[in-house]
């Protein structure tokens, strides 16, 4: 059986000098797809800080293999980085970087102030970038431990895929939902699909329990009126300003016709509010 480690010695990486990362879903959610498919400088920033053991680890490698659970035993390769150096970093530095606080809004967690950690330097390489999100390998030893040296281990190729699993196609309209983080972070062509959606979408508070109603038909459609609340937090809206973004989830109530002109489309949106009863002081409309 083919395995991981025989295309490695192929492309002369040395798997005794590479350690093999399965990243979890679970702490990034539906973003960990989207970050490793078209944001690597997010998908290095979230690697390049670990844990004190698997640092140590780090220190002495000189590649690692990354990937996601694709399943319990099994493994999605995204890609190889070589690993050029480090440096330690005090919470000041880690939580300033751009890259943090952006994945910090999507769950990942700073760092407290008397902390430290060691950042390496990860650039990533070409090899074997043709098998991003197609390339799936069996996980030996179960997921307690989300990391293995290459050499010491065995990883049968299962599946090589026509189609990459990363990239994630948007799921229908009405189950769309969206926090307020994703907004930010989404895949291009999800983007391209907003921005030719046009209708009346709901906002949720999930901590406050109440509801916004609102029409999009103007440039860029959903798309544009999402990517104001993406930057802002509110759209605007004096309601929602006393809202915390985190609690916010986004979704379609109705699509309307590609070409239907703003003065229809209004009227549909009172008829919303009224069904949904999200006038203030049972919702966050003003009118």
């Amino acid at each position: 059986m083919f395995e991981l480690n025989d295309a490695l010695e192929r492309l002369h990486l040395p798997p005794a000098r590479t350690l093999v990362l399965r990243n979890a879903v679970s702490e990034l959610g539906e973003a960990i797809y989207w970050i490793a498919d078209e944001r690597p400088e997010l998908f290095c920033a979230y690697q390049h800080t670990q844990g004190p053991q698997l640092t140590g680890a780090m220190k002495s490698a000189q590649y690692i293999v990354s990937c996601i659970g694709h399943a319990p035993d099994r493994a999605v390769f995204v890609g190889v980085y070589e690993i050029m150096g480090g440096r330690l970093i005090d919470a000041a530095q880690f939580n300033a970087l751009p890259e943090h606080q952006e994945l910090a809004r999507n769950g990942y967690g700073m760092i407290a102030d008397s902390d430290t950690a060691w950042a390496f330097d990860l650039q990533a390489r070409p090899v074997m970038e043709t098998w991003k999100g197609k390339l799936v390998f069996g996980w030996p030893g179960g997921t307690r431990s989300w990391w293995r040296y290459a050499g010491r281990n065995r990883f049968p190729i299962e599946a090589m895929l026509e189609e990459s699993i990363i990239t994630r196609r948007i799921p229908p309209w009405q189950e769309l939902v969206l926090t307020w983080a994703q907004l930010a972070l989404l895949p291009t062509s999800w983007r391209t699909l907003l921005s030719q959606w046009r209708g009346i979408y709901f906002i949720h508070d999930e901590r406050r329990r109440l509801g916004y109603v609102g029409s999009a038909a103007g440039a860029e459609n959903l798309l544009g009126r999402w990517l104001d609340y993406a930057a802002s937090g509110h759209g605007g809206n004096k309601l929602l300003r006393q809202s915390q973004p985190a609690d916010l989830r986004f979704s379609v109530l109705e699509r309307t016709s590609p070409d239907m002109a703003v003065r229809e489309v209004v009227p549909l949106e009172q008829t919303w509010k009224r069904r949904l009863h999200t006038h203030t002081p049972y919702g966050l409309n003003e009118n």
